[in-house]
């Protein structure tokens, strides 16, 4: 038989600001004074004991001896073969029996873990009759606990019934946010404590190595916070004894001294694990020492199961319900999508639905610079719009003021929460699910944080000493986007971006064949009823011949630019130059053969002309000829009739200006912001300009850029006391040669 002097096995590690982080809890190699210890090898021989446990037992402990020749009651021998018998890679779920020593009665609880048999032996000072009543009452919470229909309410009759079956001064149920603080949202009390109910508790209360102690081990019990710690014997140069799953290891001196702050004497906690991660946690606290039952114990560990599985059965039916009328908004838009035209029309149609999905309270769709909203202010949602990153391919999620860049956050107004769904990256296509601020009144169990102070061993960590509730305003954070919503979403991403990917090669594939038609079908044709027209207007003095002519050129012309401007426009959208030539241009010149070609054509009309002066600049004549023609086609177009149109040249901070000025009401906000998009709703089908195609300013803004200068369009209102509706101006800049 093996024989050696047992030691101390390691020394607790003092907690400092150093390792607090890395407190070792597991291995504490102490225990709760209330019970003894004996740990044994695989092979079952006696490894080690806590220091009470011969005086506590009465019996002689030697290192090496077999469990059964110890002396122990046979229930005990028989737990401890089980364990034996049944371990499985090292580890056994516990199993208890009552015994007998003397005239004390034991709890003896035997668990396997990490190769080593554990026998816990917990005295209990209520007899196996008044445990049974209990666990009778603890049966009737369950069946209570299955019948509710909310998790509040859930939570609410948990912590009265667990009080009622355990006796605890106070019973709180606390429920966990994503950053790991929790809400105490339920308690039970007695009516002299002052109450913890609402108040918020800090992340940094359960350290990470404890929150992984509290989803394996998920009951822990102090039964008397000023007790003096027990330590283990093992021997010499011995591993730790690994205590994750025993009941009577000892606490950190943190948490107890945490607890002493509080004024607490003993605790319980029971913690709610869903799906691997720590839901919440059943609180218990008696304001001076209390020993559970370990049978008592084990019902309300049972009770936080069924706890846990209410929990999840009524989050997942939300989350079914999401999931459907999710599902229904996802199959209604996909279906809008493949027949409406425009995107942002069909993504608008169903915002309502698509809001409520995401619990949004606002939304905005853009494409290609138009930007449409529902919910919020059209200047703040075109501000968040400009603060999306280019080429985003997946969700952008922003929850918090801090989260969004420094020199936006300011525009943002209360819309600090947004999820973007960037559903056609090419046409800059987003659709922005966005939630406001919500400013909370937290009250804090005391305020948030820990404090350094000397004591005996020098610096160390201390809990805050006060409970009392710590008010703090939190600002600047909406409510976070909840897992289910961001799954929906992506399935949303995914849906609009396959539409957008099939309708952009659909549209590449007719766009194709339509240039393929303009370049080659049409332009010869056109190029010869163009000729035939000259001829017949020269070759036939009569004045119905000369204006059939005249007519057929002027067609064949109007033709000719519309394809002009397709072919540029596609252009354009390859990421290709138009091709301008630079060389020195008198603009003054070029502004008044303009004005006058556009006099002759349509002389019923006023056309103004203001030139402040001679203006050089290096441009393609022809292509700023192109711009100037479109401006002032459109003043005829779109400008009030049978008032003047007005072009000013004029020069100043080394540029040359000029602006073409028609009589018109403002143009309205939503329009303005697509203004030079191609293929405008407000440029398509006008009564006068049939067969304007809404590409005009969109070449003109390539043009003038590719001449590094700028065009940009403004409104005048109409001078008090008039009955004018103001004046629609155009400026073209171009720097002087």
């Amino acid at each position: 038989m093996k024989s050696s002097t047992p030691v101390p096995m390691g020394a607790p590690l003092r907690v400092d600001l150093l390792n607090c982080a890395d407190e070792p809890i597991h291995v504490p190699g102490l225990i709760q004074p209330h019970g003894a210890l004996i740990f044994f090898t695989a092979a079952g021989e006696v490894e080690g004991w806590s220091e009470n446990a011969p005086a506590a037992l009465a019996i002689p402990l030697e290192l090496g001896t077999p469990f059964d020749a110890l002396g122990l009651s046979p229930a005990v021998a028989e737990l401890i073969q089980e364990c034996l018998d049944n371990m499985s890679e090292g580890d056994t779920a516990p199993i208890v029996t009552a015994i007998m020593v003397g005239a004390a009665e034991y709890d003896c609880v035997v668990h396997a873990h990490r190769g080593r048999v554990i026998a816990e032996f917990e005295a209990r000072e209520v007899a196996t009759d008044t445990v049974a009543q209990f666990a009778i009452k603890a049966h009737s919470s369950i069946d209570r606990l299955r019948r509710q229909k909310t998790v509040q309410s859930l939570l609410e009759t948990a912590v009265r019934q667990v009080r009622e079956f355990t006796g605890f001064d106070r019973v709180m149920a606390y429920r966990f946010r994503p950053d790991d603080s929790g809400d105490v949202v339920a308690e039970a009390r007695r009516e002299d404590m002052v109450p913890f109910l609402g108040q918020r508790y800090p992340a940094g209360d359960i350290p990470p190595q404890a929150r992984r102690l509290y989803t394996l081990n998920t009951l822990r019990n102090i039964a008397d916070v000023t007790y003096h710690a027990v330590p283990l014997l093992g021997p010499e140069g011995s591993a730790p004894l690994d205590l994750s799953f025993a009941v009577l290891r000892s606490t950190s001196p943190i948490h107890v001294e945490y607890l002493q702050n509080m004024g607490v004497g003993a605790s319980m906690s029971v913690s709610i694990v869903i799906n691997g991660r720590l839901w919440g946690l059943i609180a218990c606290h008696h304001m001076g020492p209390k020993r559970v039952p370990y049978s008592i114990r084990m019902a309300a560990d049972v009770l936080a199961q069924v706890i846990a599985s209410t929990v999840q059965g009524l989050e997942s039916r939300e989350e079914a319900d999401l999931v459907e009328r999710a599902a229904k908004v996802r199959t209604s838009l996909v279906e809008s999508l493949l027949l409406e035209e425009d995107p942002i029309e069909a993504l608008m149609a169903h915002a309502d639905g698509m809001m409520e999905a995401a619990r949004a309270q606002a939304m905005v769709a853009t494409q290609s610079g138009r930007v449409v909203c529902r919910g919020i202010d059209l200047a703040c949602a075109e501000k968040i719009v400009a603060a999306l990153p280019q080429d985003a391919h997946d969700l952008v999620v922003r929850e918090c003021l801090h989260d969004w860049p420094q020199e936006v956050r300011t525009g943002l107004g209360k819309w600090v929460g947004v999820l973007a769904l960037p559903f056609d990256p090419p046409s800059n296509g987003w659709c922005l699910l966005l939630r406001p601020e919500q400013i909370e009144q937290v009250a804090w169990g005391g305020k948030p944080d820990k404090s350094t102070r000397f004591g005996p061993l020098g610096e160390r960590l201390t809990p805050r000493g006060s409970f009392e509730a710590w008010i703090e305003t939190v600002i600047g954070c909406a409510h976070a986007w909840e897992d289910g919503v961001l799954t929906h979403a992506r399935m949303t991403l995914g849906e609009l971006a396959r539409v957008s990917n099939a309708r952009r090669a659909q549209l590449e594939s007719t766009r194709a064949q339509l240039l393929a038609m303009l370049g080659h079908d049409l332009r010869d044709p056109l190029h010869s009823i163009n000729m035939a027209g000259m001829v017949l207007e020269k070759t036939d003095a009569s004045d119905k011949s000369t204006t059939l002519g005249r007519r057929i050129q002027s067609s064949s012309n109007r033709m000719q630019r519309m394809i002009g401007q397709v072919l540029d426009m596609s252009r354009i959208d390859r990421g290709l130059a138009l091709g301008v030539t630079l060389e020195a241009v008198d603009l003054a010149a070029l502004v008044e053969d303009m004005v006058e070609e556009a006099r002759l054509a349509y002389p019923t009309i006023d056309y103004q002309l203001r030139i402040d002066g001679a203006a050089m600049v290096m441009a393609d004549s022809g292509r700023l000829g192109q711009v100037l023609s479109n401006l002032l086609s459109n003043a005829r177009h779109h400008g009030v009739p049978n008032h003047p149109i007005a072009t000013r040249l004029w020069t100043e901070d080394g540029a040359a200006c000029v602006s073409i000025v028609n009589a018109g009401a403002a143009i309205p906000h939503e329009v303005e912001s697509g203004l030079f998009n191609p293929f405008k709703r407000s440029s398509l089908n006008n009564p006068r300009n049939r067969t304007g195609m809404g590409l005009g300013l969109y070449i003109a803004q390539q043009i003038v850029r590719e001449h590094r200068g700028e065009i940009a369009y403004r409104h005048e209102d109409a001078a008090p006391g008039t009955a004018g509706c103001g004046q629609v101006v155009f400026t073209v800049r171009l720097p002087l040669a």
